[in-house]
């Protein structure tokens, strides 16, 4: 570790009369370095960035940066470093340079070093090409590449960063890591919170919280180390879905997740139990090389157990026969000369999971929401269990349920009035009202939190509460936009417990994400990019197509972005 820009000793910080989010944390940030602050939502990530800017104080402890005490010197601080918050303030109805301008004011600096600025700062982020365009039109990706630059209008020694991830493409969070790794070189201190282990396990070394403690201080591999020789991948699976569910209840089994057609698991022991006890005949079971993602679930004493009280109290559909339960033909958008869906066609047989991938703006939520019947499309077709989408809204909106990318649900209303409110929108009511409202209370855990705000929930709890708004009324077909875009992997495991249960029941899911691993969970994957459909096939054929002498084992994320590139010479060609 390189010099010592910030140190908190035996710090505590609590709100109200719950358990502290902080509670005798102590560490170091190094400069020249990455440090990631990990762990899951409501773990205390965001607390501890807060106290080091100086923006609150802790209830006990000690917090210095550059050698400043903060309870002494917050505004000195505060000119010192930058700081990009979870929500990034951005103004989306001013330009990007308006934005850069609005930030050299609010940051002091002074106006004959703003050219020089704001020139290198555009060319480091590549919005030299965007600065007359509205904060608001801009992706995912380039916001948070705008936040960057005016994080570090006046360069900083230590840049706080709380969770730039999040809601972000994986070439553009690639493109960010790589520009916040330059910035190392020029001896800053980074601290780059997350929720998303392959991020941890980029960085230099890890802070690990999880309800306010302090787990695990030090480089990745350290942690990584302890689950070596316990990593396995099960191949050669007759129903994954079923056999991941039996493995997880099994005494043993730390934890377990769907890879493509395979199934990765993390034992308790690094002696497996024989094969065809818990996949049967023809089934094998080869080590792996460990992640960051396994140790880490593996310290907070492993993932769920596979089983889902919703897909038990789920009516199963009947077997398919044959007819699509969603199809897109030839799906068409245009925004006056913008094409955000160009003749998207692909079907969905019952029971299955389909992925839309592609980077953020590409037209996977342009066509998602065509299909869900909330865009009408310029052209092209699109059914859900029968009705076109054009003719009978109604009856095809009756028949699936939607959880949207940005949270869809009513914040001003309570978790009671919310379940009551869709289950009127899902035209339940009566005894049927009553009784399903009440089983997504037990199943989900809601008793304690009926009478809170919606919008003061925990990530995780919101997911929950969206989840079980979009169920309530059994539906045939479930529209999942982002469904898990930054919460931790313990809640997403129990989120996809649940649909993987469901589709067991013969509930079709049509899903965007952002998260590769989770792509691993499709049956099939449209990738997006420029409002065509550049590669349809399982997760497994997408990584077969870019599988090379020198990586012949790529990831999710890798056949993502080679295809993309591809794509791009493809054009250029």
């Amino acid at each position: 570790m390189g010099e010592t820009l910030a140190r908190f000793e035996n710090v505590t910080r609590g709100f109200g009369k719950g358990p502290p989010a902080l509670d005798g944390v102590s560490g170091e940030i190094g400069g020249g370095e990455i440090t990631g602050l990990v762990g899951p939502d409501g773990a205390g990530k965001t607390t501890l960035i807060r106290l080091m800017t100086g923006l609150m104080l802790p209830d006990s402890g000690h917090v210095e940066v550059l050698g400043i005490d903060t309870a002494r010197s917050p505004q000195r601080i505060q000119n010192l470093i930058g700081y990009m918050p979870q929500r990034f303030g951005l103004y989306e109805d001013l330009s990007v340079q308006e934005n850069l301008d609005l930030y050299a004011d609010l940051r002091g600096l002074p106006r004959d070093e703003r050219p020089s600025a704001f020139d290198e700062l555009l060319t480091f982020t590549d919005l030299k090409r965007f600065t007359g365009r509205l904060a608001g039109k801009l992706s995912g990706g380039m916001k948070q590449k705008l936040g960057l630059a005016c994080a570090l209008l006046k360069k900083p020694r230590l840049l706080l960063l709380d969770e730039p991830g999040v809601g972000v493409d994986p070439i553009s969070r690639r493109e960010l890591w790589k520009m916040v790794e330059d910035l190392t070189k020029e001896g800053i201190g980074v601290v780059w919170s997350t929720a998303y282990l392959d991020e941890a396990e980029a960085c230099d070394r890890v802070l690990l919280l999880n309800g306010g403690k302090l787990l695990f201080s030090g480089p990745p591999s350290e942690l990584t180390g302890r689950v070596a020789g316990r990593v396995y991948k099960l191949l050669d699976v007759d129903g994954r879905r079923q056999v991941l569910t039996r493995v997880l209840q099994r005494p043993g089994t730390v934890d377990g997740v769907i890879q493509g057609e395979a199934i990765r698991l993390v034992l308790a022991s690094n002696m497996p139990p024989a094969v065809d006890e818990i996949a049967g005949a023809g089934a094998r079971l080869n080590p792996a090389e460990p992640r960051f993602e396994d140790a880490f679930v593996d310290l907070l004493g492993g993932g769920p157990d596979g089983r889902s009280k919703l897909a038990e109290a789920t009516t199963a559909l009947p077997a398919a026969d044959g007819h699509p339960v969603i199809e897109a033909r030839g799906l068409t958008k245009r925004f006056g000369d913008f094409t955000a869906a160009d003749n998207i066609s692909f079907s969905i047989p019952r029971g299955q999971i389909f992925g839309l991938l592609g980077p953020n703006g590409a037209g996977k939520s342009t066509t998602f929401k065509m299909l869900c019947g909330l865009l009408r499309p310029t052209s092209g077709d699109g059914r859900v269990a029968g009705f076109d989408l054009r003719r009978d809204t109604a009856e095809a909106r009756n028949r699936l349920g939607y959880m949207a990318q940005k949270f869809s649900l009513y914040g001003d209303l309570s978790v009671a009035q919310n379940l009551d409110f869709f289950a009127g929108v899902y035209g339940l009511g009566g005894q049927r009202r009553r009784e399903r409202i009440s089983l997504m209370t037990e199943i989900f855990d809601f008793g304690s939190h009926l009478k809170m705000s919606a919008k003061d929930l925990p990530l995780g709890l919101k997911q929950r509460l969206a989840l079980a708004c979009a169920a309530l009324h059994e539906p045939e077909a479930l529209f999942l936009d982002e469904p898990t875009s930054g919460v931790d992997p313990i809640t997403r495991r129990e989120f996809w417990t649940h649909i993987n249960g469901l589709v067991e029941k013969g509930i079709t899911v049509l899903v965007t994400t952002h998260f590769m691993e989770e792509a691993e969970y499709c049956d099939r994957i449209s990738l997006i990019y420029r409002g065509r459909s550049i590669a349809l096939g399982s997760p497994d054929e997408l990584k077969a197509r870019v599988a090379r002498t020198d990586n012949p084992d790529p990831t999710m994320e890798d056949a993502f972005v080679t295809l993309v590139r591809n794509s791009d010479l493809e054009n250029a060609a």
